[in-house]
C-alpha cells in the first residue's frame, strides 16, 4: 500500500476525473449527448487540437513555450491556398475543373511544411543562442508568420486541394451509425508517433531530462540546446499539419482561421496534466486534455438552457421569470464565458494538486 501511494498521486488521476465529470454532467443535462453522432463531432473538432497539442507537448516538457503555433498553422494554410490557385496548379479563383497531378499536390502540400520547419528551427536556434526566453522569440515569430500570411493572401480567401477537403470532412463508416473522421485518424497517428518518440527513444528521454533539470542534463552529456531546437521544430511541423487539416475542414483559407488555436492547445496540454515547468507530462495526458476540452466545448454548444428550465421541477412562476431573463435569451453569448470559468477551475485544481506532489 505504501508503494502505491508513493507511485500514484491525486494529480495523476485529476485529468481523468475531470473528463469523467464533464461527460457525466452533459449526459445528464444535454439530451442526446451520449450518441455516436456526438462522439464523431468530438473527434472531428478535437483532431486539429490534438495534432497541434502533440507538438506543443514536446516544447512544454522542456520547460519552454511556443507562442507561434497558431500563426504558423495559419501561414501554412495560406501558403497552401496561394500555391493551389496558381496557374500551374488548379488555376485562379474559379479553380478550373481539371486533373491535377500528384506531383503538383505534393508541392502544394510540401512547401508549407518546409516553411514551418524553417521557422521552427530558426525559433529554436535563436532561443538557445540569444539566451532569451522562448516566449519572447516565438512571440516575434508569431508576428512574422501573421505578417507573411497577410502579405501572401492580401486578406483574400483561397481554396484548398480536394485532398485536404476530404481529409478535413471525410469519415469512415463503422458500427451503429458511428463515423470515424479521417482527421481523427491523422491525429491518432500523430499522437501515437509522438508517444513512441517520447517514451521509447533516446531523444524522448533527453526531452524529459532537459525539462526536469537542464543543468544536470547538460552535465550528463545531453546536448540540451539541440533538444530544444528539435522540440520547437516538431511543434512547428505539427502546427503546419494542424493548420492544413483545419483549412480542409473549412474548405477554404482565410486570415480569421486559427485565432484561438494557441490558447486552446496550451489549455489542452496543461489540462491533461503536463507541467508548464517541464519534465512532467506526456502524450497520454495531452489526449485526455484534448478530449476534456472538446467535450466541454461541444456539450456547451449542444446545451439548450430554455429546454432545461422547462423540464426542471421549479415552480411555473419561476420558470416563466427565468425564461424571460436576459442571460437565458442570450445564452449563446455566455458560452465562451462558461467555458473559460470551467477551464479556470479545472486548471487551478490541477495546479494545486500538482504543487502538493511529494
Amino acid at each position: 500500500m505504501k508503494l502505491l501511494t508513493e507511485r500514484f498521486h491525486a494529480a495523476d488521476i485529476a485529468p481523468l476525473v475531470t473528463l469523467a465529470l464533464v461527460l457525466f454532467l452533459f449526459a445528464v443535462f444535454v439530451d442526446g449527448f451520449l450518441t455516436m453522432g456526438t462522439l464523431s463531432l468530438i473527434l472531428q473538432q478535437g483532431a486539429v487540437l490534438a495534432i497541434v497539442a502533440a507538438g506543443l507537448t514536446f516544447v512544454l516538457l522542456t520547460a519552454e513555450i511556443d507562442l507561434s503555433v497558431g500563426m504558423v498553422a495559419l501561414l501554412a494554410a495560406c501558403v497552401c491556398g496561394v500555391l493551389w490557385e496558381q496557374d500551374w496548379a488548379a488555376g485562379a479563383k474559379a479553380v478550373r475543373a481539371k486533373e491535377v497531378g500528384s506531383l503538383t499536390t505534393i508541392i502544394v502540400l510540401g512547401v508549407p511544411f518546409l516553411l514551418a520547419l524553417g521557422l521552427g528551427l530558426l525559433s529554436g536556434m535563436l532561443t538557445v543562442s540569444s539566451g532569451l526566453p522562448s516566449f519572447i522569440i516565438t512571440l516575434a515569430m508569431m508576428n512574422i508568420a501573421i505578417g507573411l500570411a497577410r502579405f501572401l493572401t492580401l486578406s483574400e480567401k483561397f481554396a484548398v486541394p480536394p485532398l485536404l477537403a476530404t481529409l478535413g470532412n471525410g469519415s469512415w463508416p463503422l458500427f451503429g451509425g458511428f463515423r470515424l473522421p479521417y482527421s481523427a485518424m491523422v491525429a491518432a497517428g500523430v499522437l501515437g508517433l509522438s508517444h513512441l518518440v517520447l517514451e521509447h527513444t533516446r531523444f524522448g528521454r533527453y526531452v524529459f531530462m532537459t525539462g526536469g533539470n537542464r543543468e544536470a542534463a547538460h552535465l550528463s552529456g545531453v546536448r540540451t540546446n539541440r533538444v530544444i531546437v528539435g522540440c520547437l521544430a516538431i511543434s512547428a511541423m505539427t502546427a503546419a499539419l494542424g493548420g492544413l487539416v483545419n483549412a480542409g475542414r473549412l474548405n477554404s483559407v482565410s486570415l480569421d482561421q486559427n485565432a484561438d488555436l494557441l490558447l486552446d492547445a496550451v489549455a489542452c496540454v496543461v489540462l491533461g496534466g503536463t507541467s508548464l515547468f517541464g519534465g512532467e507530462g506526456g502524450i497520454g495526458r495531452t489526449l485526455i486534455g484534448v478530449l476534456t476540452f472538446t467535450s466541454l466545448k461541444v456539450g456547451l454548444n449542444l446545451m439548450n438552457v430554455q429546454q432545461l428550465i422547462r423540464q426542471s421541477p421549479l415552480p411555473q412562476s419561476w420558470k416563466e421569470s427565468w425564461l424571460d431573463a436576459t442571460w437565458v435569451t442570450q445564452f449563446d453569448l455566455l458560452r465562451p464565458f462558461l467555458l473559460g470559468v470551467v477551464l479556470l477551475l479545472a486548471l487551478v485544481i490541477h495546479g494545486r494538486l500538482a504543487s502538493k506532489r511529494p
